[in-house]
């Protein structure tokens, strides 16, 4: 067969796949003849993949560990670089240039611990704790609202054993859990909207309320898009998705349209370089999109930037990535954005191996993880690049934060969790 006919056969086959794809999505879903309960994602993937099956069987996912591992030396250096001149700014006057350095290593110190410990806990033991935990974050949602540490207009930290603990932070994770295990408790119901959508829509509902009188908007956005992700990755009919998508949107746009701040942080996101807006609601994206001009493709060099010198705030949390640009170049941020896609294509892959393997509470909850890392991310990147509205999220693995750095350290030690029990079940064990 000549080029051109191999090249017709594959869009054919692609176009048919696709076909069957959307007709399974919006169609309601049979149960099989002989009474077995379908596995969901089942009908979305070939039986025969070998981007399925690409690691070992024996011992870690040691090329993620290694980008992991990379990400986070990075955010400690670029950390350290960007926070190094805040003493100058009066509002750090009492602080040493090394002060965010150390609280950042000591995160990573702890952070490492604490994800060795959790990684010797079986996946079982999640899915059995799942609703517990989540339950939980929601407390400390409340409590955050009543002791919480209020920053600059907000109150989303509680301060304890000397740091300040983000509740939001742990509810990502527990989101997961609580949605993964929530689609394969309601498997037999999920084309039903009120026994299926309709309690996850309350329980997303409640969380939403809590992180709005913080206010924080931003992650409230990532356990939204965690949530539905799931559920459309468990087989909740397409309809009844899209609709779930249609309301969260038309929320969205109600909070914006109600909410004279975020208003005004759309119109200066549409036109940043007008006076009244690179003076006001626009600053901050400004000095970034100029962090990035200076950057060209090389950058100036480690520790060379200048829009870190109080000109760019929040250089060290949510605008690293533009200080990076600035001191490391184009380059440089093309990495740090071609590891993240591996990143979350890598758990994803890992996720569908578990749902292969009939752990279906395992592989969404691993895929629940990478929309929640991907999701922040392209938020993160899109912010400083100024591809969307200025919205006060941190760059996962790579930002200074305590809860955010330990929080992911955890939920990638679960991933690899996953993973180790997906190759003792291929070599013929038991999880």
């Amino acid at each position: 067969m000549n080029t051109d006919g191999r090249a017709a056969e594959r869009l054919s086959r692609w176009a048919q796949g696709w076909q069957a794809r959307a007709q399974s999505w919006f169609n309601r879903s049979k149960a099989p003849s002989d009474g077995r309960v379908s596995l969901p994602i089942r009908e979305w993937m070939p039986t025969r993949d070998a981007n399925l099956s690409p690691l070992s069987t024996h011992g870690f996912d040691s090329a993620l560990i290694w980008v992991v591992m990379g990400l986070v030396l990075l955010g400690v250096v670029m950390v350290f670089s960007a926070s190094v001149a805040l003493p100058d700014n009066p509002r750090f006057r009492n602080y040493e240039p090394t002060h965010f350095l150390m609280r950042q290593s000591i995160a990573l110190v702890l952070g490492v611990i604490v994800a060795a410990l959790t990684l010797q806990v079986p996946i079982a033991t999640w899915e059995k704790w799942a609703p517990w935990l989540f339950g939980a974050s929601i407390v400390a949602l409340v409590l955050v609202l009543v002791v919480g540490t209020q920053v600059n207009g907000s109150r989303r930290w509680i301060r304890f054993a000397g740091f300040n603990l983000q509740p939001s932070e742990i509810t990502k994770l527990t989101m997961a859990m609580y949605a993964a295990s929530y689609m394969v408790r309601k498997m037999d119901v999920k084309e039903r909207f009120f026994k299926a959508v309709w309690p996850m829509a309350v329980a997303l509902g409640v969380v939403g309320i809590l992180l709005l009188a913080e206010p924080d908007m931003g992650a409230f956005i990532v356990i939204a898009a965690v949530a539905l992700g799931i559920l459309f990755l468990g087989g909740v009919n397409g309809r009844m998705f899209m609709l779930s998508v249609a309301v969260l949107l038309g929320v969205f746009m109600l909070m914006i349209v109600f909410s004279e701040f975020r208003r005004k942080r759309i119109f200066a996101y549409l036109d940043p370089w007008a006076e009244e807006n690179a003076k006001g609601a626009a600053y901050q994206l400004t000095h970034s999109l100029m962090a990035f001009g200076r950057g060209e493709w090389f950058g100036q060099g480690l520790g060379l930037s200048l829009e870190k010198l109080s000109y760019l705030p929040e250089a060290h949390t949510d605008f690293l990535l533009a200080v990076i640009g600035e001191e490391l170049g184009l380059v440089t941020v093309t990495a740090v954005i071609v590891a993240f896609f591996w990143l979350t294509r890598r758990i994803f892959i890992i996720g569908r191996q578990a749902i292969m393997l009939d752990r279906v509470f395992a592989g969404l909850m691993a895929q629940g993880i990478g929309l929640w890392i991907a999701s922040q991310a392209v938020i993160n990147i899109g912010v400083n690049l100024g591809a969307l509205p200025t919205k006060g999220l941190t760059l996962p693995l790579l930002s200074y934060g305590g809860s955010g750095l330990i929080l992911n350290l955890v939920a990638l030690s679960i991933v690899l969790r996953v993973d180790q029990e997906n190759r003792q079940l291929m070599r013929g064990g038991r999880s």
